[in-house]
């Protein structure tokens, strides 16, 4: 039988400005990535979004990213590894407050933005987050692109991971994601989209920009909410996925199994 979670990035708003779907998206996934209040999010936005991932049972993760409000955590920065390492503490253990105040636990780490691809590629880096999960949060499975150095690192630090692939994004043949600073960086075709993610969940592979497939573990699929057809992409991808006889869960529920 074959499992996978679907994962969104929730709770980038900030206090009386809600925006998006994410009340709706919640229906659809199984884990929630929240802002940790450095790219996006606030402690309003946090709870709110906690409490609404309680009510749909839906697993809460971390997702922090670079203190770059306004480039919404997609632009580089060059920190030392005791920096991003401090970073990483100060953000989950925000979002764990909120967390323990709930109830509940906290299921998930998934860095954001420049920092996830960043991580992706540089060692020192993922090294440096993989210590600081492992300090504050070492239950939490670790997401990160699948076959990434953040995915080694956190593994090396014995840490559980589950590598992620992306539904909307073409892949480069080292299996990075294509800049999104190049054409044909997002995939705008839903059904191309569909096709991606039954390639990678079903066959283990995943076409790149030399149409070539390259071998590929996906534990959980990103979607992103900020997307215009997020909401519509959600539920149907999870009725795809239910006729291919595949299990839409948590990670939590299976990754034990698989590894």
């Amino acid at each position: 039988m074959l499992f996978v979670d679907i994962n969104c990035d929730l709770g980038e708003s900030f206090g009386a400005y809600q925006l998006g779907n994410d009340a709706e998206i919640m229906k659809f996934i199984t884990s929630a990535n929240i802002a940790c209040g450095f790219h996006a999010g606030d402690s309003k936005t946090m709870h709110n979004t906690i409490d609404l991932a309680c009510k749909y049972n839906v697993a809460i993760g971390a997702h922090p990213g670079f203190p770059d409000l306004n480039g919404f955590g997609r632009r580089e920065m060059k920190l030392t590894e005791r920096e991003i390492y401090d970073l990483m503490i100060y953000q989950i253990g925000a979002l764990q407050g909120f967390v323990k105040a709930a109830g509940t636990t906290l299921h998930h780490v998934k860095p954001h933005g420049a920092l996830y691809n960043m991580a992706a590629k540089d060692k020192n880096i993922a090294g440096a987050i993989a210590l600081a999960v492992k300090a504050v949060a070492p239950e939490a499975i670790v997401y990160a692109l699948a076959g990434s150095e953040l995915i080694l690192e956190a593994g090396a630090a014995g840490l559980i991971t589950a590598n992620e692939v992306f539904a909307d994004r073409t892949y480069e043949p080292d299996l990075s994601l294509t800049p999104r600073s190049h054409p044909g960086a997002v995939i705008q075709d839903e059904d191309a989209m569909i096709r991606q993610v039954l390639k990678m969940v079903k066959a283990g592979v995943v076409p790149t920009k030399n149409h070539k497939e390259i071998k590929i573990q996906a534990d959980t699929i990103c979607i992103h909410g900020d997307h215009i057809r997020s909401l519509y992409f959600a539920e149907r991808l999870n009725e795809e996925l239910v006729k291919e006889e595949v299990t839409v869960t948590k990670t939590g529920d299976f990754i034990h199994k698989i590894r």
